[in-house]
């Protein structure tokens, strides 16, 4: 049963107005005050616990809206109990999930439907769903939006599935229309197929020819599509997953132009680089791929500018058969093997060991992991920030701890990560999800969560 009241004690409480000591104060699930380092229980005996976590970081939960669950269907490659164990391992206790690789994929109520009924009880963090906007199915997108979704993916490039088509210029143009005219957000993969297709495909096991297959101009010219089409829509549009700088300066045009558009990038492009691939290693694939060290750079400078509204996992996790792993009985092929990163566990420790070494502090990394992605998901003022009023969603964060990552010891379903060997800095070291403590061992509690637009 839920304690009705608590305290959490810490000297280092990240909230949203900067980093300071403090006490939090949690009432039936939700922050109710915000008060002086040690303020608060002296004395009063309806506070039934105090927690004390000293120099340990207190952190709102992250919230990952780009995770890949993928069942029904594909839950041999992840699942929801799988993900959302690892998603509070990780200190994230809201993700929000993608409409495809599952089957059926999220294109229609029924749909929907058959994913909510599966996940039901399964959920160790709160959950939410994106929905689809695949050729043929304008039609469903109203009644998906009422249903609750936090809104509609687009590939404008082949997604690797075939139950999950991308759009032609003919369909985008019928889904931003609706989307604009039910207010509805449109999230998009944007690499252009004419590029794509035009570029050298290698198979074999260097990295850098699959690089060659996936250039930067198939990101840029796909961004300026969809900008132009957004300006004639009107639509809101957010770009998933943005790998290249030369997306940038496109992105300002279009917000100087009053084009609503946002856009996010990934942990694995902000703290791997080309460079750093080993051959055969395809663990490291995704699309769009991990560029070059000095492209990271530019990401990081935009980050820092303010230019993306968040990080995200885009955790895509497969068996490693399909990832072609060699240690697995696979060739390494990357032009053949599954494009995913498995990261949700890591992506904090990931970003923090990072923007650390850059200069960065603790209330960079929760503006850009939890503040932002909540807010693109219309969550402020609930999730995302300790605040009075959000619900109690916090994390216990050493940030000088330091880990050698396990593949078998992260709880996503296949023992797969790029992250395999390093040495990261930060341990979540407790998740509290609406005040409670999360423990993978023990029943979920985890809620499925609507969108309120």
């Amino acid at each position: 049963m839920q304690q009705s009241t608590a305290v959490i004690r810490s000297r280092r409480v990240v909230l949203p107005d900067g980093e300071r000591p403090a006490d939090v104060l949690i009432r039936d699930g939700r922050i109710e005050q915000i008060a002086a380092h040690g303020s608060l229980l002296a004395g009063d005996a309806q506070l039934a616990e105090l927690i004390d976590l000293g120099n340990t970081a207190l952190l709102p939960g992250l919230v990952d809206t780009h995770v890949h669950v993928n069942e029904p269907g594909r839950t041999e490659w992840e699942g929801f109990a799988t993900a959302t164990r690892a998603a509070a391992a990780g200190g994230v206790t809201t993700i929000i999930d993608m409409p495809l690789n599952s089957i059926p994929p999220t294109t229609t109520v029924a749909g929907l439907e058959i994913k909510r009924k599966i996940a039901e009880g399964q959920a160790w963090v709160d959950l939410g769903f994106w929905g689809g906007a695949v050729p043929g199915n304008t039609g469903d997108l109203e009644g998906l939006h009422r249903a609750g979704v936090f809104g509609f993916k687009s590939f404008l490039a082949p997604s690797g599935v075939d139950e999950f088509p991308h759009v032609e210029q003919a369909d985008l143009e019928a889904a931003l229309t609706e989307q604009a005219r039910i207010g509805a957000l449109a999230i998009i993969h944007a690499e252009d197929p004419a590029v794509l297709d035009a570029a050298p495909h290698t198979p074999g096991v260097h990295y850098r020819d699959f690089l060659a297959s996936r250039p930067d101009d198939a990101e840029a010219a796909a961004v300026a599509r969809l900008l132009d089409t957004a300006r004639r829509t009107g639509a809101r549009v957010h770009i998933l997953h943005v790998s290249s700088a030369a997306v940038l300066p496109l992105l300002a045009q279009a917000r100087a132009d009053g084009v609503q558009v946002t856009a996010e990038t990934c942990p694995h492009y902000l703290t791997l680089a080309a460079e750093e691939v080993p051959d055969g290693d395809t663990a490291f694939k995704c699309c769009p791929p991990i560029r070059d060290e000095s492209n990271r750079d530019l990401l990081w400078a935009a980050l820092a500018a303010g230019e993306f509204i968040g990080i995200v996992s885009d955790h895509s996790p497969s068996t490693p058969d399909v990832k072609l792993l060699k240690e697995y009985g696979g060739n390494g092929d990357f032009l053949a093997a599954w494009g995913g990163i498995a990261s949700l566990q890591l992506g904090l420790p990931a970003i923090w060991t990072e923007a650390r070494r850059r200069g960065h502090a603790l209330s960079d990394v929760v503006r850009w992991m939890s503040e932002g992605p909540a807010s693109l998901v219309g969550l402020t003022g609930t999730k995302g920030a300790i605040a009075v009023g959000c619900d109690a969603d916090l994390v216990a964060f050493d940030p000088d701890a330091e880990f050698a990552v396990d593949p078998h010891g992260l709880h996503h379903r296949n023992p797969v990560t790029p992250y395999a060997g390093k040495t990261l800095t930060g341990s979540v070291t407790t998740t509290w999800l609406r005040g409670r403590v999360v423990d993978v061992h023990a029943a979920p509690f985890g809620r499925q969560i609507l969108s309120n637009r």
